[in-house]
Protein backbone atom coordinates (compact mmCIF):
# COMPACT_ATOMS: atom_id res chain seq x y z
CA UNK A 1 0.00 0.00 0.00
CA UNK A 2 2.63 2.70 0.85
CA UNK A 3 4.31 2.12 -2.06
CA UNK A 4 1.37 2.67 -4.23
CA UNK A 5 0.69 6.15 -3.21
CA UNK A 6 2.08 7.94 -6.39
CA UNK A 7 3.01 11.72 -6.27
CA UNK A 8 -0.11 12.70 -8.15
CA UNK A 9 -2.44 10.58 -5.98
CA UNK A 10 -5.27 12.87 -4.21
CA UNK A 11 -2.93 12.36 -0.91
CA UNK A 12 -1.05 15.15 -1.86
CA UNK A 13 -4.21 17.68 -2.71
CA UNK A 14 -4.99 17.61 1.10
CA UNK A 15 -4.66 20.82 2.46
CA UNK A 16 -2.27 22.11 5.24
CA UNK A 17 -5.17 23.03 7.67
CA UNK A 18 -7.08 19.78 7.25
CA UNK A 19 -2.92 18.00 8.10
CA UNK A 20 -2.81 20.10 11.16
CA UNK A 21 -6.30 19.01 12.45
CA UNK A 22 -5.58 15.41 11.81
CA UNK A 23 -2.34 15.98 13.64
CA UNK A 24 -3.62 17.92 16.98
CA UNK A 25 -6.76 16.16 17.03
CA UNK A 26 -5.18 12.41 16.88
CA UNK A 27 -1.95 13.60 19.32
CA UNK A 28 -3.55 15.74 21.62
CA UNK A 29 -0.87 18.69 20.05
CA UNK A 30 -1.53 22.41 19.38
CA UNK A 31 0.22 22.74 15.94
CA UNK A 32 0.01 26.16 13.79
CA UNK A 33 2.05 25.29 11.39
CA UNK A 34 3.78 22.57 9.06
CA UNK A 35 7.07 22.59 9.61
CA UNK A 36 6.92 22.36 13.45
CA UNK A 37 6.83 18.51 12.38
CA UNK A 38 9.94 19.01 11.04
CA UNK A 39 12.38 16.95 13.47
CA UNK A 40 10.02 13.46 12.88
CA UNK A 41 8.49 12.99 16.34
CA UNK A 42 4.90 13.40 15.07
CA UNK A 43 5.33 10.82 11.94
CA UNK A 44 7.14 8.50 14.66
CA UNK A 45 4.28 8.78 17.01
CA UNK A 46 1.59 8.62 14.04
CA UNK A 47 2.89 5.15 12.78
CA UNK A 48 3.23 3.85 16.68
CA UNK A 49 -0.98 4.76 16.81
CA UNK A 50 -1.17 2.73 13.73
CA UNK A 51 1.31 0.22 14.88
CA UNK A 52 0.96 -0.19 18.36
CA UNK A 53 4.61 -0.57 19.88
CA UNK A 54 6.05 -0.70 16.71
CA UNK A 55 6.89 1.40 13.46
CA UNK A 56 7.67 -0.18 10.41
CA UNK A 57 8.85 2.95 8.19
CA UNK A 58 8.70 0.57 4.69
CA UNK A 59 9.01 4.02 2.68
CA UNK A 60 12.17 5.91 2.33
CA UNK A 61 11.92 9.17 4.02
CA UNK A 62 14.48 11.73 3.32
CA UNK A 63 15.56 13.08 7.13
CA UNK A 64 18.20 15.12 5.83
CA UNK A 65 15.23 17.11 3.99
CA UNK A 66 12.65 17.28 6.32
CA UNK A 67 15.20 18.51 9.51
CA UNK A 68 15.64 21.76 7.67
CA UNK A 69 11.68 22.48 7.94
CA UNK A 70 10.52 23.77 4.63
CA UNK A 71 6.89 23.96 4.52
CA UNK A 72 6.37 21.82 1.57
CA UNK A 73 8.63 18.79 2.08
CA UNK A 74 7.11 18.30 5.20
CA UNK A 75 3.74 18.91 4.13
CA UNK A 76 4.16 15.65 1.12
CA UNK A 77 5.26 13.59 3.62
CA UNK A 78 2.53 14.20 5.92
CA UNK A 79 -0.30 14.09 3.21
CA UNK A 80 1.19 10.61 2.59
CA UNK A 81 1.72 9.46 6.44
CA UNK A 82 -2.11 10.04 6.49
CA UNK A 83 -2.89 8.69 3.39
CA UNK A 84 -1.36 5.62 4.64
CA UNK A 85 -2.54 5.30 8.70
CA UNK A 86 -5.96 6.10 6.89
CA UNK A 87 -5.60 3.36 4.60
CA UNK A 88 -4.67 1.32 8.00
CA UNK A 89 -7.51 2.17 10.07
CA UNK A 90 -9.99 3.21 7.89
CA UNK A 91 -9.49 6.98 9.09
CA UNK A 92 -11.28 5.78 12.33
CA UNK A 93 -9.10 7.16 15.59
CA UNK A 94 -8.01 4.61 17.84
CA UNK A 95 -9.52 5.28 21.24
CA UNK A 96 -7.73 3.56 23.39
CA UNK A 97 -4.64 5.08 22.16
CA UNK A 98 -3.44 8.11 24.97
CA UNK A 99 -0.55 10.21 22.64
CA UNK A 100 0.22 12.00 25.81
CA UNK A 101 0.60 9.15 28.10
CA UNK A 102 2.69 7.58 25.80
CA UNK A 103 4.93 10.34 25.29
CA UNK A 104 6.05 10.64 29.10
CA UNK A 105 6.28 6.77 29.05
CA UNK A 106 9.08 7.02 26.16
CA UNK A 107 10.69 9.64 27.37
CA UNK A 108 11.03 8.15 30.96
CA UNK A 109 12.24 4.81 28.89
CA UNK A 110 14.72 7.25 27.29
CA UNK A 111 16.23 8.55 30.74
CA UNK A 112 16.63 5.51 32.11
CA UNK A 113 18.51 4.25 29.46
CA UNK A 114 21.08 7.15 28.92
CA UNK A 115 21.59 6.86 32.93
CA UNK A 116 22.92 3.12 32.86
CA UNK A 117 24.87 3.87 29.53
CA UNK A 118 26.80 6.39 31.45
CA UNK A 119 27.33 4.49 34.29
CA UNK A 120 28.63 1.46 32.47
CA UNK A 121 30.63 4.41 30.76
CA UNK A 122 32.10 5.37 33.60
CA UNK A 123 33.19 2.00 35.13
CA UNK A 124 35.18 1.17 31.52
CA UNK A 125 37.15 4.55 31.76
CA UNK A 126 37.89 4.07 35.43
CA UNK A 127 38.98 -0.14 34.23
CA UNK A 128 41.36 1.27 31.30
CA UNK A 129 42.64 4.41 33.73
CA UNK A 130 43.63 2.04 35.88
CA UNK A 131 46.05 -0.16 33.77
CA UNK A 132 48.64 2.64 33.56
CA UNK A 133 49.48 5.13 31.24
CA UNK A 134 53.86 5.12 31.75
CA UNK A 135 55.23 5.34 28.13
CA UNK A 136 58.48 3.02 27.61
CA UNK A 137 61.14 4.42 25.45
CA UNK A 138 60.20 2.18 22.40
CA UNK A 139 56.14 3.71 22.80
CA UNK A 140 57.87 7.26 22.27
CA UNK A 141 60.01 6.47 19.91
CA UNK A 142 56.31 4.64 17.95
CA UNK A 143 54.41 8.01 18.74
CA UNK A 144 57.42 10.31 16.82
CA UNK A 145 57.27 8.08 13.83
CA UNK A 146 53.34 7.88 13.70
CA UNK A 147 53.65 11.96 13.87
CA UNK A 148 56.21 11.93 10.97
CA UNK A 149 53.84 9.43 9.03
CA UNK A 150 50.53 11.92 10.05
CA UNK A 151 52.05 15.00 8.82
CA UNK A 152 53.02 13.69 5.61
CA UNK A 153 49.65 12.42 4.97
CA UNK A 154 48.08 15.51 6.21
CA UNK A 155 48.55 17.19 2.47
CA UNK A 156 46.92 14.36 0.48
CA UNK A 157 44.20 14.10 2.88
CA UNK A 158 43.61 17.91 2.56
CA UNK A 159 43.41 17.86 -1.32
CA UNK A 160 41.05 14.94 -0.54
CA UNK A 161 38.75 16.91 1.65
CA UNK A 162 39.17 19.88 -0.91
CA UNK A 163 38.04 17.89 -3.97
CA UNK A 164 34.83 16.17 -1.41
CA UNK A 165 33.78 19.42 -0.24
CA UNK A 166 33.60 20.65 -3.88
CA UNK A 167 31.88 17.77 -5.54
CA UNK A 168 28.97 17.90 -2.09
CA UNK A 169 28.68 21.77 -2.80
CA UNK A 170 27.79 21.27 -7.11
CA UNK A 171 25.33 18.41 -6.21
CA UNK A 172 23.99 20.77 -3.25
CA UNK A 173 23.10 23.03 -6.24
CA UNK A 174 22.00 20.75 -8.63
CA UNK A 175 19.27 19.52 -5.56
CA UNK A 176 18.75 22.62 -4.60
CA UNK A 177 17.93 23.57 -8.64
CA UNK A 178 15.95 20.30 -8.89
CA UNK A 179 13.80 20.99 -6.07
CA UNK A 180 12.98 24.48 -7.20
CA UNK A 181 11.87 23.20 -10.66
CA UNK A 182 9.98 20.62 -8.74
CA UNK A 183 8.34 22.94 -6.81
CA UNK A 184 7.71 25.55 -9.69
CA UNK A 185 6.01 22.35 -11.38
CA UNK A 186 4.24 21.52 -8.58
CA UNK A 187 2.31 24.87 -7.86
CA UNK A 188 1.26 24.84 -11.23
CA UNK A 189 -0.28 21.73 -11.05
CA UNK A 190 -2.00 22.74 -7.65
CA UNK A 191 -3.45 25.67 -9.97
CA UNK A 192 -4.47 23.62 -12.46
CA UNK A 193 -6.55 21.45 -10.00
CA UNK A 194 -8.14 24.70 -8.43
CA UNK A 195 -9.46 25.85 -11.64
CA UNK A 196 -10.93 22.37 -12.37
CA UNK A 197 -12.68 22.47 -8.90
CA UNK A 198 -14.22 25.74 -9.75
CA UNK A 199 -17.92 24.89 -8.83
CA UNK A 200 -19.37 26.81 -12.64
CA UNK A 201 -16.96 24.27 -14.76
CA UNK A 202 -15.80 21.23 -12.49
CA UNK A 203 -18.24 19.17 -14.69
CA UNK A 204 -17.34 20.63 -17.65
CA UNK A 205 -16.05 17.61 -19.97
CA UNK A 206 -12.43 19.38 -20.70
CA UNK A 207 -12.34 19.45 -16.46
CA UNK A 208 -13.14 16.00 -16.12
CA UNK A 209 -10.65 15.17 -18.40
CA UNK A 210 -8.37 16.87 -16.92
CA UNK A 211 -8.42 15.71 -13.31
CA UNK A 212 -8.21 12.11 -14.96
CA UNK A 213 -4.65 12.77 -15.51
CA UNK A 214 -4.30 14.66 -12.36
CA UNK A 215 -5.78 11.56 -9.67
CA UNK A 216 -4.44 9.21 -12.32
CA UNK A 217 -2.67 6.44 -9.32
CA UNK A 218 -0.47 4.43 -11.77
CA UNK A 219 3.09 6.20 -11.96
CA UNK A 220 4.27 3.35 -14.80
CA UNK A 221 1.25 4.61 -17.12
CA UNK A 222 0.08 7.76 -18.79
CA UNK A 223 -3.64 8.66 -17.71
CA UNK A 224 -3.76 10.86 -21.13
CA UNK A 225 -5.06 8.08 -23.33
CA UNK A 226 -8.20 7.39 -21.05
CA UNK A 227 -8.79 11.15 -20.56
CA UNK A 228 -8.87 11.65 -24.32
CA UNK A 229 -11.56 9.06 -24.82
CA UNK A 230 -13.58 10.09 -22.57
CA UNK A 231 -13.20 13.42 -24.41
CA UNK A 232 -14.38 12.04 -27.21
CA UNK A 233 -17.16 10.10 -25.85
CA UNK A 234 -18.53 13.39 -24.95
CA UNK A 235 -17.58 15.15 -28.33
CA UNK A 236 -19.80 11.98 -29.99
CA UNK A 237 -22.73 12.42 -27.44
CA UNK A 238 -22.91 16.42 -28.35
CA UNK A 239 -23.13 15.41 -31.65
CA UNK A 240 -25.77 12.70 -31.39
CA UNK A 241 -27.85 15.28 -29.35
CA UNK A 242 -27.60 18.18 -32.38
CA UNK A 243 -28.62 15.59 -34.35
CA UNK A 244 -31.32 14.67 -32.70
CA UNK A 245 -32.42 18.15 -32.52
CA UNK A 246 -31.74 19.21 -35.74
Amino acid sequence: MASSIGMMDSAYFVGRNQILTWINNRLHLNLSRIEEAASGAVQCQMMDMTFPGVVPMHKHVEVSRLVKGRPLDNLEFLQWLKRYCDSVNGGIMNENYNPVERRVKVGKDRNHKCSVKSSKSLQTNMINSGSGNTLSPNRTSGTKQFRSNEAAGGVNSSVEIQALSKEITDLKSAVDLLEKERDFYFAKLRDIEILCQTPEVENFSMSVAIKKVLYADDPKESALEEAQDYLNQRLNAVEDEAEIEA
